[in-house]
């Protein structure tokens, strides 16, 4: 079975439950939204240039790494149809504890039933988009269902009108009692200190602020960190 990879690189996890720790980035080609805040758009188009790699030639990327933090990564990477099986494998044959970032679009049923069949080390970050992204439409509220403390649910805030949007999911779906809940800033979008006095007014207890610290670290627009 192979996969459509754009690039495999080690870096330190610029947010999430890991922030901070080092990890392996896989990212798969393609995507179904067309958020406005995209920073991997260059992943996501037709003419994207990929690799397709086996179970066995990504394993063997990561058992030579020595790192066992592993993010799928996009695009989406549920657009593909065997990830389930890719996790599997990853995880039968290497050390990894695996999360995949997704953005809300797609049903995560099928891969949380997986990872609760076979107890497997899987950790989702869910993005729900909001407004300004342009594709608050397409979420689907129905994966909150699939949510654990294992997990995070992300809004991602380009405005304090967006941020009032995620409070109203937040409450309304009793999110913090689900999952890890963050907001991020678009980088460049928000002031970061808005952000913060905002979390401190509206009292966001048991929710987290989180900046993508790949970018202040390396240029924002560097790929492979």
């Amino acid at each position: 079975m192979k996969y459509p990879i754009v690039e495999m690189f080690c870096s330190i996890n610029g947010e999430g439950l890991r922030a901070g720790e080092p990890a392996i980035f896989i990212r798969l080609a393609g995507c179904n939204l067309q958020c406005s805040y995209c920073d991997t758009a260059w992943a996501n188009q037709e003419d994207t240039i990929f690799e397709e790699k086996s179970e066995q030639e990504i394993a063997d990327y990561i058992n030579s790494q020595g790192i066992w933090n592993v993010t799928l990564t996009g695009g989406e990477p549920l657009l593909n149809k065997n990830i389930g099986s890719l996790c599997q494998f990853l995880i039968e044959n290497t050390k990894c504890r695996i999360e995949i970032e997704t953005n809300g679009s797609i049903s995560l049923q099928e891969m949380d039933e997986l990872r609760k069949k076979y107890n497997l080390n899987i950790s989702f970050t869910m993005d729900y988009k909001l407004p300004e992204s342009n594709m608050e439409s397409h979420m689907l509220r129905s994966n909150f269902q699939y949510l654990t403390v294992m997990d995070v649910v992300k809004f991602v805030a380009s405005s304090k009108s967006d941020m009032d949007y995620g409070i109203e999911m937040i409450h309304q779906y009793h999110l913090t009692k689900q999952a890890k809940v963050f907001f991020s800033p678009v980088f460049g979008k928000i002031k970061l200190e808005d952000m913060a006095n905002y979390m401190v007014e509206n009292k966001l207890n048991d929710v987290k602020m989180q900046l993508q610290m790949h970018k202040f670290i390396w240029d924002p627009n560097q790929r492979g960190v």
